[in-house]
């Protein structure tokens, strides 16, 4: 089997997708992996597993050079994560490969901005301390020899094929229709957006760096935007006057007590509360210079394709 083999556990989700169209694009042999069937793909290998599961867990990375973690639960169920995430690191470290994590930012909780990558892990909603607890698990393996492990932090991202975050069909799908976009937290505090093929190459980039490892890095964003600013030039772009509102905390607090999806993002409020940005000087250091896409062009690149994605569902 070819020593290069890139796997993405994870190939149909937002950041998943984008590995496998830019491992595909640089020449990689690429075995994309999901739970449901994925879309092919000329020159993939496409596998269906279920990654709870050791034995197609192990089938799955065999052989490979570098695994890609873009797998999760769903966003109601990140109980599951931890057990998950230790799954893939057994089957990684017993092929040989080395481990990229997608991570995100949860683990800071409320930390003054901008964040670097030595915060301390101060979280203390539920989905932070996970993410704390899954990167000091992975990092410690990698302390102690037993796994090659890169973690690639990225922000709340937009993008095509980003349905499921904040930034995704609740305000790129409602632009389309010049409704208006409702958002919790504050619509003025800055905030960085992660555009998904950003997050893919820079992904990329560092299971390519033999020192990357055993570290966590934030990877590169555009300047930061607030909520204000992103849906105004997202619906101004759809060609339709902004129209936003702010949902209140006592309101999302109310809610929250029915809506499980609203519960579970009110632990995480205060990242729409407070000025929450990203220091990835430390990437463009040591691992390279990086031209993030400029917000303009990557919203309209976004806007593309879920009109044309909105298209296909109509006539499809």
């Amino acid at each position: 089997m070819n020593p290069r083999t890139h796997v993405v556990l994870g190939a149909t989700g937002g950041v998943g997708s984008h590995l496998v169209d830019a491992l595909t694009a640089a020449g990689h042999r690429v075995r994309a992996v999901s739970r449901t069937p994925p879309p092919p793909r000329p020159g993939v290998e496409h596998v269906q597993a279920d990654l709870r599961n050791p034995a197609p867990l192990r089938e799955a990375v065999a052989g490979a050079a570098v695994v890609f973690h873009a797998a999760q639960p769903p966003y109601t169920r990140w109980s599951d994560f931890p057990a998950l995430t230790d799954g893939i690191a057994a089957a990684t470290a017993s092929a040989g490969a080395r481990l990229v994590l997608v991570d995100n930012l949860y683990m800071y909780g409320p930390a003054a901005a901008p964040m670097t990558e030595n915060l301390p892990y101060a979280a203390t909603d539920t989905k932070g301390r996970i993410r704390a607890a899954m990167a000091r698990s992975l990092l410690e393996r990698h302390r102690t020899g037993d796994l090659d492990v890169v973690l690639g932090r990225a922000g709340d991202y937009y993008g095509p094929h980003g349905v499921n975050s904040v930034a995704g069909q609740t305000l790129f799908g409602t632009a389309l229709t010049g409704a208006k976009a409702t958002v919790i937290g504050s619509l003025d505090q800055p905030h960085s957006w992660s555009y998904l093929p950003d997050v893919a190459a820079a992904l990329i980039r560092l299971a390519d760096t033999p020192h990357a490892g055993g570290r966590a890095w934030h990877l590169p964003v555009a300047e930061p935007l607030t909520q204000r600013e992103l849906i105004t030039l997202v619906y101004q772009t759809a060609g339709h006057r902004p129209r936003m509102a702010a949902l209140p905390g006592p309101v999302h607090r109310a809610i929250a007590t029915f809506h499980p999806m609203l519960r579970e993002l009110y632990g995480t409020r205060h990242q729409f509360t407070h000025s929450f940005t990203v220091d990835w000087s430390r990437y463009a250091t040591e691992i390279g210079p990086f031209t993030p896409t400029p917000h303009a062009d990557a919203v309209r690149a976004t806007l593309d394709w879920f009109r044309s994605s909105s298209a296909r569902h109509r006539t499809g």
